[in-house]
């Protein structure tokens, strides 16, 4: 008997003893560690030592890269030449545009000289100026699952308004696709060697392999009341054909370059590059450019040197507060944690 009314009593007992448990009908959260932040933590003191040292580790780091991105930089050949005004008639603007959309031949010859010495490959780019590929609206105009497999043909409600032409299913729909560059170029050197331009490899091999697929056929494209650009060969999946898979990655800035092709042999520095153009691309309705860009490449890639800017002038900003912070702390040095600095000590009155 004793022993059956004492068991209560000692859980209860415990339950008085133990102000911390919460009780049954309690809404105090449970215990633990890691909701009362009781856990161990780092909690560095930032003394002038340390943050005069990681100022110069910075530009320990810093500086070298930047050097390095400035001289990969300028190691890039580059020509650029802008060709629009140079293969169109001179006049107004209404007269680029008539000219453009009429019949007459567009080829047009410009001449290249190269620098200095070009190692191979050396990437031909096609630019673009005043061209806004990340419009909602035009970004949106595509249809990726119709570009992925040949099922998915009729998936087309995103095209509007290159959906459909003549009643029939357009592959690939959509205003990007449509709107494709068309311009072609070949070269050829000063003694009427051709220099050949090779399209092999110069898209996304993710692209090619997962984003168009290799039952996919363009049909029906271009064969509607406005042409747009670049017809496509039937007779070839979209995987392979590079240049589509290279225009349809759009560009985030209305200046952009996107690679034509490759050329596989070296150029020498006073070289003269003949240039045939077929210039069929309409900018001159919206005011754009176009530009021609030959370009060698680093291990850093294209010619840009704001990455070499950037980091130079961090390193040097890091440089300049270590300097400032290591001055300060040998000509007026304090004590680290001396209260007399707090202000209702050093001001006692409160005035």
């Amino acid at each position: 008997m004793s022993n059956a009314t004492t068991a209560p009593m000692n859980s209860t007992s415990t339950q008085l003893q133990d102000p911390s448990a919460p009780g049954r009908y309690s809404k105090r959260p449970q215990y633990s560690r890691f909701t009362q932040q009781e856990l161990p933590a780092c909690k560095p003191i930032l003394t002038p030592r340390w943050v005069i040292s990681v100022f110069m580790l910075l530009t320990i780091v810093f500086v070298p890269i930047g050097l390095a991105s400035l001289f990969a930089s300028q190691d890039v050949v580059e020509i650029v030449k802008r060709y629009d005004d140079a293969c169109a008639p001179s006049g107004t603007k209404s007269d680029k545009v008539r000219f453009i959309q009429s019949e007459a031949s567009k080829t047009c010859n410009i001449t290249l000289t190269v620098p200095k010495h070009m190692k191979q490959p050396i990437y031909v780019y096609y630019q673009l100026d005043n061209f806004y590929q990340n419009h909602r609206r035009y970004v949106k105009s595509r249809s990726d699952k119709q570009l992925s497999s040949r099922k998915n043909e009729n998936i087309i409600s995103t095209c509007n308004p290159e959906d459909k032409a003549n009643g029939m299913t357009i592959v690939p729909c959509g205003l990007v696709a449509w709107s494709m560059f068309n311009d072609t170029f070949s070269f050829s050197t000063g003694n009427d060697v051709q220099l050949p331009v090779t399209k092999k490899g110069i898209s996304w091999k993710s692209d090619r392999d997962h984003k168009f697929g290799k039952d996919v056929f363009p049909k029906n494209f271009q064969n509607g009341s406005f042409i747009g650009g670049a017809r496509l060969n039937e007779s070839i999946p979209l995987s392979e054909q590079e240049d589509l898979i290279v225009w349809m990655r759009t560009a985030a800035l209305p200046t952009f370059r996107k690679l034509f092709g490759k050329i596989e042999v070296d150029l020498q520095a006073g070289d003269t590059i003949n240039v045939v153009v077929q210039n069929n691309y309409n900018t001159y309705s919206f005011n754009g450019k176009k530009k021609l860009v030959l370009s060698t490449a680093s291990w850093l890639g294209g010619k840009n040197s704001f990455i070499g800017i950037a980091y130079l002038a961090v390193g040097g900003l890091c440089f300049v507060l270590a300097v400032a912070f290591t001055i300060i702390y040998l000509v007026k040095p304090r004590r680290l944690g001396d209260p007399s600095y707090l202000s209702w000590n050093g001001n006692p009155s409160g005035h």
